[in-house]
């Protein structure tokens, strides 16, 4: 049999998908043996699993504190090409990554929020309604200082919030404390909007 038409495109890879510590980032380390995939292919490998990393699974917000393994994988000696290798080690991380049950992650905010004494039990009740944690509360004479741990998703117009709650009075500071785990209800509101939104940009 002959093939005319030019080549295919072949290639196979095997990709190991693990956690990572919070805040470790992305590594990629290549434990193939034998030249099952060939020393020119690996770096498409390495640069189809970034991508994809770059890319994430989850409302394609980007994938942090995972390692990938490439482990195994297979040539042709005529059809295979780095675009190929590189489209399958994308796809390969990918589907290794749903399986993993991947969750989304945001920023929580440390907050010292100093307000009129009068007005901390609106700004407590608001605090809870944004998913905060109040860590403790220090009175300064007519003023109260609050100390809380608040999602960043939720506090980024609290300077409105607060000048709604204490007629200007009240001043605080917000500052990036680390990333959490997002509720899964929350999650899949953001996810839902995320694809609303790729939805409404291919129009």
């Amino acid at each position: 049999k002959k093939q005319t038409g030019g080549h295919g495109q072949f290639a196979r890879v095997a990709v190991k998908v693990e956690p990572l510590p919070r805040g470790a980032g992305r590594e990629f380390e290549n434990k193939t043996v034998g030249g099952v995939v060939p020393k020119q292919y690996v770096g498409s490998v390495e640069k189809g699993v970034t991508e994809a990393m770059l890319e994430g699974v989850l409302a394609h917000y980007p994938l942090v504190d995972l390692k990938a393994t490439l482990y195994d994988g297979k040539e042709h000696p005529v059809d295979s090409s780095d675009i190929a290798f590189k489209i399958a080690a994308s796809m390969a991380l990918k589907n290794g990554a749903q399986d993993a049950k991947p969750v989304l992650l945001e920023p929580i905010m440390n907050m010292q929020i100093t307000i009129p004494e009068a007005n901390t039990g609106d700004v407590i009740s608001d605090l809870n309604g944004k998913r905060a944690r109040v860590l403790g509360m220090t009175p300064q004479g007519t003023m109260t200082t609050i100390e809380a741990e608040a999602p960043l998703a939720e506090v980024q117009r609290y300077s409105a919030d607060m000048r709604s709650m204490t007629q200007g009075r009240g001043q605080f500071t917000m500052s990036f404390s680390r990333y959490e785990e997002v509720p899964a209800h929350a999650a899949q509101k953001v996810i839902e909007a995320a694809e609303k939104e790729r939805e409404a940009a291919k129009v």
